[in-house]
């Protein structure tokens, strides 16, 4: 069961990581960051959270393939 949430949470935190990419180029995106400097915060957010649940998938995969 653990290794089926991990895979889920690795497929959803790549997904996420499209979806920040896409809206990190985006128009909105672009104008934002010619008057504030950096992107829409929904950017970093989707970025944000797809880096953290691929990293919890991936620790969640590394860990139950040990022995207990």
């Amino acid at each position: 069961m653990a290794k089926a949430i991990s895979i889920a949470l690795i497929v959803g935190g790549v997904m996420l990581l499209y979806f920040g990419g896409q809206a990190f180029n985006s128009v909105s995106s672009d104008v934002s960051r010619v008057f504030t400097g950096s992107p829409t915060n929904k950017a970093i957010m989707l970025i944000v959270g797809g880096v953290i649940a691929t990293i919890a998938g991936l620790t969640g995969i590394a860990l139950s393939g040990r022995k207990r």
